[in-house]
């Protein structure tokens, strides 16, 4: 999608992401989000020790030169996993698809997970949409919802 950029996430963006998952609706769709997403001190930290991790890949979504998420690769159950969050003022309109795109053009890494809880078909779509393909079902408890949930285990090898 024109207008979508991945660059180098700055300290201002991370105050960016801090509002966008402050949104009720968008942290019960992640769902395996932060226990209290009001608490800003403990966002700031977990960034700090996201951004000082040389282990870690993460980008900073921008549309038309407005900062509308992030995406990243980690290590999660000894396996390369990507994540992202897009602001929900800005869903439905090929952004995340757009962006995991760019990323994986970015990150040679492979295999590469994703995981989603089994509802959140926006999430579901823009992985299928890049190649992903499902290998297996968890359960975990999520602090966006409140209690376990179920989740595909997703997997793009190419």
């Amino acid at each position: 999608m024109s207008g979508v950029h991945l660059r180098d996430v700055t300290e201002a963006d991370v105050l960016v992401f801090f509002e966008h998952q402050l949104d009720p609706e968008a942290n019960h769709m992640a769902a395996f989000g932060a226990a209290d997403p009001t608490d800003r001190a403990a966002f700031l930290v977990r960034w700090a020790r996201i951004l000082a991790d040389d282990s870690v890949l993460t980008k900073t979504i921008e549309f038309d030169g407005r900062v509308v998420g992030h995406i990243g690769r980690f290590t999660q159950f000894g396996e390369p996993e990507v994540t992202y969050w897009i602001d929900r003022e800005y869903w439905g309109m090929g952004l995340a698809t757009a962006a995991l795109a760019e990323f994986l053009k970015l990150d040679p890494t492979r295999p590469l997970y994703a995981r989603a809880a089994v509802d959140n078909l926006g999430s579901l779509r823009v992985l299928d949409k890049c190649g992903f393909v499902a290998v297996g079902e968890d359960v975990g408890y999520a602090e966006g919802r409140g209690e376990d949930v179920e989740e595909f285990i997703l997997r793009l090898d190419a």
